[in-house]
């Protein structure tokens, strides 16, 4: 469903934020032309391992797009970027406080000449405040918020999350803020200046932490696989492998113990709720893991979802990317590639009547579309050759 055909939007972000909320417009259909500097967006040296000469960190983030490459501190870069900016819908930017001002793109600049623009802002510790300045980085931020002390095992050091969790959520919320930028447009035919940050993102993955501590006064730490507020709630010792458990109310508990022949356990106060429970987590996990590390992982599995008990054992990538269930949901399928054989993405995560939206083109080179891109702008042989001289 190419819900955003018709809608152009100009990316001038690099990194991960910015180029995910790009790409997930350009997922739903709309002209995404990538503005690179003359040495590219620098996440093309991100690695190894590359596929083919190229960066899988690039690859993840830059579908559907058309690359032009710009040198935006030239005057003939600059012109360029203003023709593309009267072309287009949508203008999304990720400098570093006071960079896209000396450019010339700040949003009061843009909104002067283009008063229906969707401009989108995409920074590290927001707008205002005495850290607006500093440069943001997803494993930063996941250490200012407090996402790494809550991350890892209690005897062991803080750890960052295995994904770039912060700066992909800030990039779903900056294409919801510009999806909603374009339907007030509709409305009201004004533009609007969307402002999305890592902070704020990073401040949502730990809101019930953060309520929890102001509720209590008690500071959260790490819990390793589990859950403050649940128990039973995280990884179970088996003869092979370590067993998911969620045992989320108490008719499931009550499913858990009776599987596992732990019927008794129902008749004790220590566990006759989620809250005493949880107040004594450490006897309650021993009682059980006695029992699932006599079992293989997928015996146990088995025995849990015939009494339905949620769990789910605990996986490593290579057994991620040939799974059945990933498979039947097209998550992960392949995708003609002109330079990289056997190549597959991971899918947009949303289906429409059924449909997924697929891959149109693949992640470009840098510049790839530049000359078309001119010439769709009206620009002569002789104009795109002296703009593209020193690329």
């Amino acid at each position: 469903m190419n819900v955003l055909q018709g809608i152009r939007v100009i990316d001038v972000t690099q990194n991960i934020a910015g180029p995910h909320s790009t790409q997930t417009l350009g997922d739903l259909g709309a002209d995404v032309i990538k503005i690179e500097p003359p040495g590219g967006d620098p996440t093309r040296s991100w690695g190894p391992p590359f596929w083919e000469g190229e960066p899988p960190l690039f690859l993840s983030y830059n579908r559907n797009k058309r690359s032009v490459v710009l040198d935006l501190k030239s005057e003939g870069g600059r012109d360029v970027l203003w023709r593309l900016i009267d072309s287009a819908d949508v203008f999304v930017q990720a400098y570093r406080a006071g960079v896209i001002e000396k450019l010339g793109f700040a949003y009061e600049q843009v909104r002067e000449r283009r008063p229906d623009i969707i401009y989108a802002s995409v920074t590290g510790y927001g707008s205002r405040g005495p850290l607006k300045e500093r440069p943001g980085y997803d494993p930063l931020i996941q250490a200012y918020t407090g996402v790494m002390s809550l991350t890892g095992h209690p005897d062991g050091p803080p750890a960052r999350v295995g994904g770039s969790v912060v700066d992909v959520g800030t990039g779903i919320l900056t294409a919801l803020g510009i999806l909603a930028g374009l339907r007030e447009r509709d409305k009201t035919g004004k533009g609007t200046h969307v402002e999305a940050s890592l902070l704020a993102t990073s401040l949502g993955w730990v809101s019930y932490h953060i309520q929890g501590y102001l509720a209590s006064g008690e500071v959260p730490g790490r819990m390793g696989t589990g859950l403050a507020s649940i128990a039973p709630y995280e990884a179970f010792r088996t003869e092979d492998g370590e067993l998911m458990i969620s045992a989320g109310n108490d008719g499931i508990f009550s499913r858990l113990c009776q599987s596992l022949g732990l019927a008794e356990l129902l008749d004790d106060e220590r566990f006759r709720d989620n809250p005493t429970r949880v107040a004594n987590r450490d006897a309650v996990h021993a009682l059980i893991e006695v029992k699932t590390a006599r079992m293989s992982t997928e015996e146990l599995r088995a025995l849990l979802d015939e009494h339905r008990v949620p769990c789910a054992p605990i996986r490593d990538v290579s057994e991620v990317v040939d799974d059945e269930q990933v498979r039947a949901n097209e998550l992960l399928e392949p995708v003609e590639h002109p330079r990289i054989p056997g190549y597959r993405d991971v899918a947009f995560p949303l289906q429409f009547d059924g449909v997924r939206p697929g891959t149109r083109s693949v992640p470009p080179m840098a510049g790839e579309h530049t000359v078309e891109v001119l010439a769709e702008l009206g620009y002569s042989e002789q104009e795109i050759a002296s703009i593209t001289a020193g690329d």
